[in-house]
């Protein structure tokens, strides 16, 4: 009697004989997608100098709030490798490949790495708490997690339902850089809403980006992203928008800050990753652009952050 047909991707693999390495210490790395940390640390950068501008730092609640970040970046990484990885979307894949996706590891553990990160993540949160003893930031610290996890996880993900874009922009702009704002000094200021919607723009491109280079397979796999719903033409031009919106508010910044028309020098990132998808017409073509968002999103928003601190009239001795 033939055995039942796994839903699972590398047990079919391993079934049919075909069962692939091991996952190497460099393939955990590249699972925790390196080149997406950026979305963390700039919003937290962003958010501290935001509170500084308004007369508050602390060094331990800014730090924690970084450690946060980066756990729930890593965390939500792993989460999409796990959940894309047993719903068989990561079978056949163009960008880096997956870990249970390409059947490197057992989806239980990868799953474990993510929860392991998420209750970092959880941890940290705690402490931001306790050094602010701003109690109510715990529910937002509960909302973050759940967002994260259910991004491609549970009966009803959100990034199969055209969302992902929007949460993105959300919970790497708006929400993360505010909130450090907020947890610092115990209020949210202009500057800290203005430039989270400065680096949730990026969020959102980097997210439209990777989704644009995945719609032939998110099709097949039947994941419905938003690149698949409003199709290339629109997602392109939709890119291209979200990539300038932040330049545009860097200029309102540019007038007051010493230092910020340095930051236009980031457009010689952010110019070519445009170019390439708007003209790109392979999924390997984006391959490109996203590292060239990756690495916007990371300088624009700690060239900022420097820029804020150095203030109208930069950073001169006393």
């Amino acid at each position: 009697m033939a055995s039942p047909r796994s839903g699972n991707p590398a047990k079919r693999a391993q079934s049919a004989g075909t069962a692939p390495r091991p996952a190497t210490p460099r393939d955990w790395i590249a699972a925790a997608r390196p080149r997406t940390l950026g979305m963390a640390i700039a919003p937290v950068a962003l958010g501290t100098a935001a509170a500084f501008n308004a007369e508050g730092y602390h060094l331990g609640i800014a730090l924690a709030c970084l450690v946060l970040a980066l756990c729930l970046q890593i965390g939500v990484n792993f989460a999409n490798d796990y959940s894309d990885g047993v719903k068989g979307t990561d079978a056949v894949r163009v960008g880096p490949g997956r870990l249970v996706g390409a059947g490197k590891a057992q989806p239980r553990t990868v799953r474990n790495v993510a929860l392991a990160f998420l209750a970092a993540a959880a941890v940290a949160g705690l402490v931001v708490v306790l050094l602010s003893g701003r109690w109510w930031l715990l529910l937002v610290g509960v909302v973050c997690i759940v967002a994260a996890w259910t991004y491609t996880g549970g009966k009803r993900p959100y990034g199969y339902m055209a969302l992902g874009e929007l949460m993105a922009f959300l919970f790497f702009g708006p929400v993360a850089v505010a909130g450090t704002t907020y947890a610092i000094i115990g209020r949210i200021t202009e500057d800290s809403i203005a430039l989270g919607v400065a680096i949730g723009a990026i969020s959102a491109a980097l997210m439209l980006c990777n989704n644009l280079r995945d719609i032939d397979t998110d099709r097949a796999a039947g994941k419905r992203s938003l690149a698949t719903l409003i199709g290339r033409r629109a997602s392109k031009a939709l890119y291209v928008l979200l990539m300038l919106v932040p330049f545009v508010i860097l200029w309102i910044f540019a007038h007051a800050l010493v230092y910020a028309v340095a930051v236009f020098a980031v457009l010689l990132l952010a110019g070519p990753a445009m170019v390439i998808v708007a003209l790109a017409r392979t999924p390997r073509d984006l391959i490109t652009a996203l590292g060239l968002t990756g690495l916007t999103a990371l300088l624009y928003g700690v060239g900022l952050a420097i820029a804020i601190w150095g203030g109208p009239a930069g950073f001169v001795a006393s």
